[in-house]
């Protein structure tokens, strides 16, 4: 390929990375102690969504603390914080197109008995406070919350080659 034509492809490529929305995913403390993570992530590949980064990790109390800070003052907080501490989480980023809304609508409403047949709380949940899984509800909050969680570093930059089965136009 010569040199103008690469010019044009590294710009499509720009483009598309613009497109791309990243989201902050954890398993919480009743989705691990219950074996879900595997269906979680099974889910999420299946949807078409790529994996950029993941740990299993103990929250700490800082780091719970920050991450629901919005809840501080609120009834349920100090049970909030007790809960996502008190035993490990499986942290993930996830990657794609409308990457925010397509992982919402697979893990379902907050509600667990609101939520969607067929999506994860739909299937596996019962109660709000047990409600398995956290997803970003914005791109803008999953920016912050993948920063919150994860180095650069743990980030990973990789292509599939699915991914142009699974992405239009890329």
């Amino acid at each position: 390929m010569g040199k103008n034509m690469m010019k044009p492809v590294k710009f499509l490529y720009y483009l598309w990375r613009k497109s791309v929305e990243r989201s902050l995913v954890l398993v919480k403390p009743d989705g691990v102690q219950r074996a879900l993570v595997g269906e979680v992530v099974s889910r999420l590949e299946r949807r078409g969504l790529r994996l950029v980064g993941a740990k299993f990790m103990q929250v700490s109390r800082e780091l719970a603390e920050t991450h629901y800070a919005i809840h501080k003052g609120k009834p349920f907080y100090d049970g909030l914080i007790e809960y996502i501490t008190s035993a490990p989480v499986m942290a993930m980023v996830w990657e794609g197109p409308n990457a925010v809304a397509a992982i919402r609508q697979t893990m379902g409403s907050t509600r667990p008995t609101d939520a969607a047949p067929g999506s994860l709380r739909h299937d596996f949940a019962l109660e709000v406070g047990r409600n398995l899984t956290h997803a970003s509800d914005s791109v803008e909050n999953g920016a912050a919350e993948v920063e919150l969680w994860f180095g650069k570093e743990e980030l990973v930059e990789w292509k599939r080659e699915v991914d142009r089965w699974v992405f239009e136009g890329r």
